[in-house]
């Protein structure tokens, strides 16, 4: 006779008011379209991203030449995510934060190039007063909080901006940036907690330029898609094609609906690639000459948007007067920086403090 079979208990049920069932019906961001930009708005696309890499060419040669010392990260290749991005924020009133690879960023918020080069070459008239140099750049003005050379510490103190944001009741986001190495930090995920637990206008931004220094993402990481490392603190992830301005912008413009309906911070992974090194130190040997051609030619975000530009009729003259433009732009203020004298020997003991004792 066969054993009379014992019956299976029914599969666990989450309870209506369990915060599994919770987290099931809770709303989710829409899947993100490309931007549908106006024939203006994909020139200043265009000038912003060719002012962000004649920019940091100019910068790279000035490096060379012994006009720039310390360290030097440039954003060579990456141009569309920061102009994707802070295209649709609002200067002075949303906040920016960002790593050591932050030129880009600065040209991105509309800070004049000048004041920016002074800084990389150590002048009294540089934005920092000539004493922060590549990596530690700011404007209160335009709520720039950083150039932070620390890896991943710039997550915690965005946590910090987005609270202040809420806690003034401004309506201002913060972004905070970093790269796929500061992925793997520990205060991030800390930053993450807390931002989800209290709701914070925070967009979290993954700059996933594939090398985290000399190391391959998928070496380096064993979640690879960066976009899923919220999912434990309740964070949505979007992954975007950070090469293409108008797919950043159309994330950006649902990151910022999320956030601003009070639904917390969100995350977004921008699938991107630096043509350079990590730094001007950089050799870059761990890749091949032939894989950094092959992003060039296939997926180059000014090509990308002059691809654009042709289809909204812009013609090659008016495209080739606009790079004109911005060669000057660049060596007027390679010119600035080299005459502008060095801060004064006095400097050194300003700003030390917040306040006098």
């Amino acid at each position: 006779m066969a054993k009379p079979t014992t019956p299976r208990p029914p599969r666990a049920q989450a309870k209506a008011d369990s915060p599994a069932a919770a987290d099931h019906n809770r709303p989710r961001p829409a899947d993100p379209a490309d931007y549908e930009a106006t024939k203006e708005e994909l020139l200043e696309f265009y000038r912003q991203m060719v002012l962000i890499r004649r920019f940091e060419e100019k910068a790279g040669q000035l490096y060379g030449l012994g006009f720039i010392g310390g360290f030097c990260h440039l954003y060579i290749g990456q141009e569309a995510v920061a102009v994707g991005i802070q295209s649709a924020l609002e200067v002075g009133k949303d906040s920016v934060i960002t790593g050591y690879r932050d030129h880009g960023h600065m040209l991105a918020y509309g800070i004049d190039p000048k004041l920016i080069m002074a800084e990389l070459t150590g002048r009294e008239a540089g934005i920092s007063k000539g004493k922060g140099g590549s990596m530690h750049m700011f404007s209160v003005e335009h709520k720039f909080y950083g150039g932070h050379g620390i890896v991943g510490a710039q997550v915690s103190l965005g946590a910090g901006l987005g609270f202040a944001h809420k806690y003034n009741g401004d309506g201002g986001v913060c972004v905070a940036y970093f790269g796929d190495g500061a992925a793997n930090q520990g205060q991030v995920y800390e930053s993450f907690n807390m931002a989800e637990l209290w709701k914070l206008p925070i967009i979290f931004v993954i700059e996933n330029n594939q090398y985290a220094m000399g190391t391959s993402v998928n070496r380096s990481s064993a979640e690879d898609q960066l976009y899923r490392r919220g999912e434990s603190f309740r964070i949505p992830g979007i992954q975007v094609n950070g090469m293409d301005v108008l797919a950043v912008r159309g994330a950006t413009e649902e990151a910022l609906r999320w956030v601003k309906a009070g639904n917390g911070p969100i995350l977004l992974e921008m699938k991107t690639y630096r043509y350079r090194g990590h730094s001007m130190s950089d050799p870059a040997k761990y890749r091949s000459r032939e894989e950094v051609q092959a992003m060039r030619d296939k997926s180059d975000p000014i090509e990308g948007v002059k691809k654009y530009l042709a289809e909204a009729g812009v013609s090659e003259d008016d495209l080739k007067k606009i790079d004109q433009d911005i060669r000057k732009i660049v060596s007027d203020a390679a010119d600035f920086a080299e005459s502008s004298p060095e801060p004064e020997m006095s400097e050194l003991y300003t700003d030390v403090l917040v306040e006098q004792y």
